[in-house]
Formats: C-alpha cells, sequence, structure tokens
C-alpha cells in the first residue's frame, strides 16, 4: 500500500512538503488542506501589491494545476476542525474524515486583535493574507485619515503602504519611544522614523490605542489613543502580533501552547507521526542550544522541505534528513536605503552597535558570549559574514571591536569560521 500523507496549511511551509514528498515519492497519496480560498502566493509581495506597485499575477506562485499535475490533493475552502492523533484521523468543517500515515501541520497563525472597544469595526484591517492585502489596498485607496498600530515588521509595512498611496493623514501609533524597541536602539531607531516621516507618515510615541470609535454604520471613524487624543481615521491597520493555530491538535499528544507547536530540531512533534513547520513552530535550535521560533519566508520553507525528509525517512524511505540549522533573516525594502534582521535580534544577555553615517547602522546580539542576532541598516555586505559565525557557535562577544569594523573580515577574528560559498 503506498503512504498516506496530510499536509495542514498550503502556505510556503506547507506546499514546500507536499512538493519534497512528491519528489521522493511517486505513489504516495499526498492531501493538502487550506482554509485559504486560493493555491500558494508569494507572502513577501503582498505588501508591494498593497503599496500598488503591482498586479495580482507576480504574486502568485502555484495555481490549481500545480497541484493536479503533480497528484496533490488540494481542497481550498477546508477548516480542520480536530485531529485525531490515535486514529490517525483528521477531521474537517464539512464532516468529512481525512485518514493518514503522516501528518504535518503547517498552519501559520491568526492575527491578533487589540483588547479594545471597535477592534471588529469595519475599516480596521489586519495584514497577513493575499486577501487581507486586497482589502487594505482597496481601503487605504479610499481613505483620506490612516492609523497604524503596531510598532514592528508588519505594522512598518502597513505604515509604508499609506505612505504609498499619499494618505493625507497617515499617523503610526506606538506605545513606546521607538519602532521595534526590542531589537534598535533610538539611534538606530531614528533612522527609520526619519524614513518613515519622509513618506508622510506622522509617528506618535509613548502612546497606543484605547478606542476604535465607530460610526452609526459600524465603520472606523475615529482613534482614541492612551493619552485621549482623537485622530480621524477611516482606515486603521493593525499588526501587534499573531495567535498560532493550534485549537485542532487540543487532545493529542502534541505539546502545543500560545507560544506555537514544540517540536526537535527535525520536526517532529510528541506525538508519533505528526510533524510540524513553519511560523507556528517552537523547535529545539542546536546553534544556540535551546528552544527557539523564527518566522521568515526563508526559514519556513526550509522547514517544510526537512519535515518532509524526516517524515519520509521515518516512513523506511531512503531520504537523508538531518538537523534544522538555519540563520533567518527578514528585509524591508520601503526606503532608500536596505534593512535586513537576522537570527534573534530581539534576544541575548549582551549587545554592540555603532552608526557609520545617517543611514548606515549595525546593531549586535550576543548571548552567552556567542553572536545569536543582529540588524543591519544601510549596508547588507557583511550579512554572510554574520550568518557564518553564528552557525559556527563560535564565542565572539569579546571582539566586537573586530564585528564593528564596517568591512571587517573574518580572519581577523580568533576563531575558525567558514563562510558558504
Amino acid at each position: 500500500m503506498s503512504a498516506s500523507y496530510v499536509i495542514i496549511g498550503d502556505g510556503i511551509a506547507g506546499s514546500t512538503a507536499a512538493e519534497t514528498l512528491r519528489e521522493h515519492d511517486d505513489e504516495a497519496d499526498i492531501t493538502v488542506i487550506t482554509d485559504e480560498g486560493e493555491p500558494l502566493y508569494n507572502r513577501i509581495l503582498i505588501k508591494e501589491f498593497a503599496k500598488g506597485k503591482m498586479p495580482e499575477g507576480p504574486v502568485s506562485i502555484h495555481d490549481d494545476s500545480w497541484y493536479s499535475e503533480r497528484d496533490i490533493d488540494l481542497q481550498m475552502n477546508t477548516h480542520v476542525t480536530q485531529v485525531d492523533d490515535d486514529a490517525h484521523e483528521v477531521h474537517t468543517h464539512t464532516g468529512d474524515t481525512i485518514e493518514y500515515d503522516k501528518l504535518l501541520v503547517a498552519t501559520g497563525g491568526t492575527p491578533t486583535q487589540l483588547p479594545v472597544p471597535g477592534t471588529d469595526a469595519e475599516g480596521v484591517h489586519h495584514f497577513w493574507t493575499f486577501e487581507d492585502a486586497r482589502g487594505i489596498r482597496e481601503g487605504v485607496e479610499a481613505a483620506d485619515n490612516a492609523v497604524i498600530v503596531g510598532a514592528g515588521l508588519l505594522g512598518i509595512d502597513l505604515a509604508a503602504i499609506a505612505g504609498a498611496h499619499d494618505v493625507e493623514n497617515a499617523r503610526y501609533i506606538m506605545r513606546g519611544n521607538r519602532w521595534w524597541r526590542y531589537a534598535l536602539s533610538l539611534e538606530g531607531a531614528e533612522i527609520m522614523h526619519d524614513a518613515m516621516r519622509d513618506l508622510g507618515v506622522e509617528l506618535v510615541l509613548e502612546s497606543g490605542v484605547e478606542e476604535f470609535v465607530t460610526d452609526e454604520d459600524g465603520h472606523v471613524e475615529a482613534t482614541i489613543d492612551a493619552n485621549g487624543d482623537r485622530y480621524e481615521s477611516d482606515f486603521v491597520g493593525s499588526a501587534i502580533g499573531l495567535n498560532f493555530n493550534t485549537e485542532l491538535l487540543q487532545g493529542t499528544a502534541v505539546e502545543a501552547d500560545s507560544d506555537g507547536i514544540h517540536t526537535d530540531s527535525c520536526m517532529r512533534t510528541d506525538a508519533e507521526d505528526v510533524y510540524a513547520a513553519g511560523d507556528i513552530v517552537v523547535f529545539e535550535d542546536p546553534i544556540v542550544g535551546r528552544e527557539a521560533q523564527n518566522g521568515s519566508w526563508g526559514s519556513a520553507k526550509e522547514q517544510g522541505d526537512l519535515a518532509a525528509r524526516t517524515m519520509l525517512a521515518d516512513a523506511g524511505e531512503a531520504v537523508e534528513t538531518e538537523e534544522f540549522r538555519w540563520v533567518s533573516s527578514y528585509s524591508i525594502t520601503h526606503f532608500d536605503f536596505p534593512f535586513l534582521s537576522f537570527g534573534y535580534p530581539t534576544e541575548g544577555d549582551d549587545e554592540a552597535e555603532r552608526k557609520y553615517d545617517e543611514t548606515t547602522w549595525r546593531r549586535l546580539a550576543f548571548e552567552d558570549g556567542q553572536l545569536i542576532g543582529g540588524v543591519l541598516i544601510g549596508d547588507m555586505a557583511a550579512q554572510s559574514k554574520f550568518k557564518a559565525i553564528i552557525k559556527s557557535g563560535a564565542d565572539v562577544a569579546d571582539q566586537k571591536d573586530v564585528l564593528l569594523q564596517e568591512n571587517f573580515d573574518v580572519a581577523d577574528l580568533d576563531v575558525d569560521v567558514e563562510i558558504d560559498a
């Protein structure tokens, strides 16, 4: 009998896993289940679509024929209500039961709503799916007054979208005194602040949202901030985090909580024949020697491939597998200068930073002497060196002077680091 693989989620992790499974097993039954109404698309490009910089076409990656040509059963608009890991069954909202030999959960998350009055009003948008991007583009094109909430990587995308559409009054409300305060000092953040102001976005710092005021039709019309100030807002973009979609695993042996699904370094969960990949995964990271999580596109793709290989190997196939060793990165391309974060820039017990000119800045994060992440603004040339140092696990915190040299050479470090070709 052929093996039966079920994948919940058709993001880059789930889709990559399906592709890897088919590449190694011509006879396997492969089913991909997604609650979205369209096949895989590029989550990186949906912000460019929302800015009005590109049409829908280039955002799509796969169409229905991609799955049919590979004999992959794609079930869209289908919500998984329960996983029965004892019976090896998946139950859907339509009442269907799908049996599996191996199951991959790659369900990602759902945007968190602000716990304030009016948070579910019409005109309050969250940015995660392609359908979200369509609604955001339509809403912001018609907006005279916009408010953005969430001082992180998705929040700045929303701010840039408002700026790209020349919204007359666009305000970015943040609780702290700077954008992404857990990864940037005030000096580094000011570079980003100036760039947002150049796009016409006004920053409202050390504030927050207390309420969204709605009109008689239930559409947002104003935002009341933590200082009691009122900002007219016919468009609101909110990006304050994700709730991970783990409800379907209640009652199973899978260790899952508000942080996500916990796996080993090869994407296995605690439940037999159940695996996980993508944003939702809290995995044993052999590089830093503890549990970790990274939600970048590249990381999710690699995890999907590894999860598939692990499932195949556990099913007795002659497939090579190895621990997940990956340094994630996330880039921002809204401004005249590049921005890149890598590794775990918001963590660590030590740090170092330097500003080189008005739009060039570097910050590095260390933990127990090891480089674990950082942020580069203006100059990306050293990123491969820093990623190699992270992968090496070398103790380099005592060599900050070398690491902060604008054009440093890894040969100048007192450790051996191999740079990937």
